[in-house]
């Protein structure tokens, strides 16, 4: 049986963010162990993908959370192996001077799922119950509307058949605050963090505030949310794929091994004496 975590680390994960349930005191997963099971459920997804070409269906997943929570390393992971004809990721920027003057959901609409199609959302029109909110891009009237509106308007894309996914990373403050200063250390990370993350960094409790709010208002029956503890990278992004992949009424579609034809003959066919410029051969 693993070990109860301790009064004191309960308290310390209630304050940090959501309450974590009762810890099975597992270890870090061995990397051999977690190549094997990711690239499992790799196959999983390209036995989704031909389902979701083969069915035109049309599936939705939102990744939320604070800065520096996983989505990334998630989103990365689920894509290593699709088609991105298939798998397509939505990582819109901040809107446009004309955007601004749009309705709020105008633009991600733009980018949902044609029949075939699997949209993944590396943040979303949820951007509005977090960082608008926090930062003030937004007022206090237009942030009460759309968690009021919300629930609304996810209702009638799950009505019109869209498999509609939504994932909060929850990543301690002790962990943010170390994958922090890993970014500004490692100048190959240094561009995932911004002046936003920064300023996220300093207004955690905002944040937690903000959080709080638009779970309560928007985890609804037909659109709940599903919390990714996210501290243990490897195991956030096992749990979730394979949650994901539960969660979808997929099925592993007919598939024939194809035969490889023979090379046509070569009828005379010389390769030209011409002088290419190549990549020098360092390793």
């Amino acid at each position: 049986m693993g070990r109860r975590p301790s009064e004191k680390k309960k308290r310390e994960s209630q304050q940090n963010g959501i309450a974590d349930p009762e810890s099975n005191g597992q270890g870090k997963i061995r990397k051999k162990e977690y190549e094997a099971e990711i690239f499992n459920l790799q196959v999983e997804l390209v036995k989704l993908q031909e389902w979701v070409k083969a069915t035109s269906a049309r599936i939705v997943i939102l990744f939320e959370g604070r800065d520096a929570a996983g989505k990334g390393g998630i989103i990365k992971r689920i894509m290593e192996r699709v088609s991105p004809r298939i798998f397509r990721v939505a990582a819109l920027p901040a809107p446009t001077e004309r955007e601004k003057t749009e309705l709020h959901a105008q633009r991600y609409i733009e980018q949902l799922p044609a029949g075939g199609e699997v949209v993944i959302f590396d943040r979303s029109w949820y951007n509005r119950a977090g960082v608008e909110y926090v930062m003030g891009f937004c007022t206090a009237e237009e942030h009460r509307q759309f968690l009021r509106d919300c629930p609304t308007f996810e209702g009638y894309l799950v009505s019109q058949g869209i498999i509609l996914l939504k994932y909060w990373l929850e990543v301690s403050k002790k962990e943010q605050h170390k994958r922090f200063l890993a970014r500004i250390k490692d100048p190959s990370k240094r561009w995932k963090l911004s002046p936003m993350d920064l300023e996220s960094h300093r207004r955690w409790y905002d944040y937690s505030r903000a959080r709080d709010l638009m779970l309560a208002a928007t985890d609804t029956a037909a659109s709940p949310w599903y919390i990714v503890r996210s501290d243990d990278k490897k195991r956030a992004r096992l749990n979730c794929i394979a949650h994901m992949l539960s969660s979808i009424p997929y099925e592993e579609m007919p598939y024939r091994l194809p035969k490889l034809p023979p090379r046509q003959k070569r009828k005379g066919y010389v390769e030209p004496k011409q002088q290419h410029r190549s990549v020098p051969q360092v390793w």
